[in-house]
């Protein structure tokens, strides 16, 4: 018995590394998966520090425009959610993945 599975049109279009017959990416200088959730940390990181700083500058009294401490705080905590948002999901994935029976 065989199920038909229809391409998906969101992803047909998606441009994807070539891929060497032994499974590893052909390129030489593409990203892996441990580089990107460094670069993402990095970056969460920077959020971050920028928003403790504008909020120093606020408390001290140096800050001349208190939108910037705002949206650097909500950009900070939108990143933090997403972070820990993916963060769950893998530990979900990571968990499923130990139940499988062998």
């Amino acid at each position: 018995m065989t199920i038909g599975i229809a391409p998906l049109a969101g992803i047909a279009n998606l441009p994807l590394p070539p891929v060497a017959a032994s499974g590893a990416t052909a390129a030489a200088g593409a990203p892996n998966f441990g580089n990107l959730l460094a670069d993402g940390l990095q970056k969460l990181q920077g959020l971050q520090d920028k928003s403790d700083n504008l909020a120093v500058k606020a408390a001290t009294g140096d800050l001349t425009d208190v939108h910037d401490y705002m949206i650097a705080s909500t950009e900070a905590s939108v990143a933090t959610q997403m972070t820990v948002a993916v963060r769950n999901k893998a530990l979900e994935a990571f968990t499923e993945i130990m139940r499988m029976q062998m």
